[in-house]
């Protein structure tokens, strides 16, 4: 208790040599990870993407650093970004990239004061007897989600760092359901929510009530610190969602009917929950025939090869693109979860003369940071990305349009995707334009964004009801409207 005390009362100054002007939030950030690192506590900052997370992370390490190094985990698009805000924002730190180096075992053993180290989760999870071996200062995972499932190798790999000071940085501390949350507090500050069946059975089992909610959060709420951009950015341009009904040809209406009466016939059979666990494979036939009619309503040449007609969503796609381009001042990011259905994408604009940059999983890490710096730049007008790829870790305020071409579970995510415009530098107003396919699949998941919506701030506002895709759910997706 007297620890706490000594904690909250100190005042922690923003340590020299950091050359960014931190806002105020930001600042009260910086101090709010330093009073639970004195108290001797993990803490997640999960603020709104494009809030500046990364800087307030640099500060706090900053502010270690004399201690001993530091290591910081982050998606492999997310990397050369953390190697630049260091070289820029806190000169005085040593940044090497693990991924880039032939000499692993001598870099890691060798860190020391004022290092720090930055590898991916894949390095992590590979060289995780290495990074284990090391007694470090700070181990910060960025866009910390990654170890959400408590069953995978990287997740493991993290829970055993060795490190006396941990933080987590996620704009989407909770994604699907409460036992991520679980997790990431297992990383942070490990037995605090207790162990996973303790967990399980008192918070995910039962239908939480209010004194369970209220437990929950008075729990977890200390080491969690999210603010919304309506609230700090109060100069950040307005960002406008519209959603764009495609209504599709005969033809391909008729077919995405049969595809989709006869996955609710499939579906039908599992009538009981008895009959439904029996299906061991039941989760992987429902999301497969699932993606089957999201990817028809998207086109329909995704599922059938022979398919000759074009696709009406594609077309409306060059419709809105024309008039957008047309004024020489505009530009566009343009995102979609289905690879495939951007190179159909690719190959219309390569037809109409259209240049674009492109980004997916594939992308090499210095063709990105390329990419993104000419269109930053004002090159190109448009910037085709998948969703997976271009969702995080990169900054395109250069763009005033956002397309979404195709609507995702979770509304957190594709909320992510927009804030690569929405963000701090953003100058102009950002309109986003939802593309969906009426009558199909993609309306019913609009309906399921409204059961989904905030999840992430669930916790936060003491209402932790957990929430997946349940039997009910997969079948009103293939019920008719």
């Amino acid at each position: 208790l007297e620890k706490t005390k000594m904690a909250f009362k100190t005042e922690v100054k923003i340590p020299e040599g950091l050359t960014a002007e931190l806002r105020g939030y930001q600042k009260e950030g910086f101090r709010w990870m330093c009073r639970l690192d004195e108290w001797g506590t993990g803490a997640c900052l999960a603020d709104d993407m494009g809030l500046g997370k990364t800087i307030q992370a640099i500060a706090f390490m900053l502010h270690k650093a004399s201690k001993g190094p530091s290591l910081v985990v982050a998606p492999k698009s997310v990397v050369p970004n953390w190697a630049q805000e260091i070289a820029r924002f806190a000169p005085q730190l040593n940044s090497v990239i693990l991924n880039n180096s032939s000499k692993r075992q001598g870099v890691v053993k060798s860190a020391g004061p004022m290092d720090v180290i930055l590898c991916t989760y894949g390095v992590l999870g590979t060289e995780s007897q290495l990074l284990q071996s090391k007694n470090w200062n700070v181990a910060c995972l960025d866009e910390a989600h990654q170890i959400k499932n408590r069953d995978t190798l990287v997740s493991h790999a993290a829970m055993d760092l060795n490190a006396a000071s941990r933080i987590i940085l996620t704009g989407t501390p909770l994604q699907n359901h409460l036992g991520e949350l679980w997790n990431l507090f297992q990383f942070i500050n490990p037995g605090l929510l207790g162990t996973w069946p303790v967990f399980r059975d008192s918070f995910i089992l039962p239908d939480l009530d209010y004194e369970h909610r209220m437990l929950l959060k008075e729990m977890t709420q200390p080491f969690i610190l999210r603010r919304a951009k309506e609230d700090v950015l109060l100069e950040l341009p307005e960002k406008i969602v519209t959603t764009h009904m495609v209504e599709l040809s005969d033809n391909e209406q008729k077919v995405y009917e049969e595809m989709r009466r006869l996955a609710e016939t499939k579906f039908k059979k599992y009538k009981t929950k008895e009959e439904r666990e029996e299906a061991k494979t039941l989760d992987l036939n429902f999301f497969t025939e699932l993606m089957k009619l999201r990817m028809a309503a998207c086109s329909m040449r995704l599922v059938y090869d022979r398919w000759k007609e074009p696709s009406t969503k594609i077309m409306v796609l060059f419709d809105i693109l024309t008039n957008i381009l047309s004024n020489p001042q505009n530009n566009v990011i343009v995102f979609s979860q289905f690879t495939s259905l951007l190179a159909m994408v690719k190959t219309e604009l390569a037809n109409r003369n259209i240049n674009y940059y492109y980004l997916d999983g594939q992308t090499p890490l210095e063709k990105r940071q390329e990419m993104v710096k000419e269109f930053q730049e004002g090159g190109k007008q448009l910037f085709l990305s998948s969703l997976k790829a271009g969702g995080v870790g990169i900054n395109l305020t250069a763009a005033n349009y956002v397309i979404l071409l195709d609507p995702w579970w979770n509304p957190a995510i594709e909320n992510q995707a927009m804030d690569r415009a929405h963000r701090i530098g953003q100058q102009r107003v950002v309109s986003v334009i939802r593309l969906i396919s009426a009558q199909t699949i993609e309306e019913k998941i609009l309906q399921l964004h409204e059961t989904k919506q905030a999840l992430t701030d669930e916790i936060l506002e003491g209402t932790g009801d957990s929430y997946k895709l349940t039997y009910e759910d997969v079948m009103d997706m293939v019920s008719t409207f």
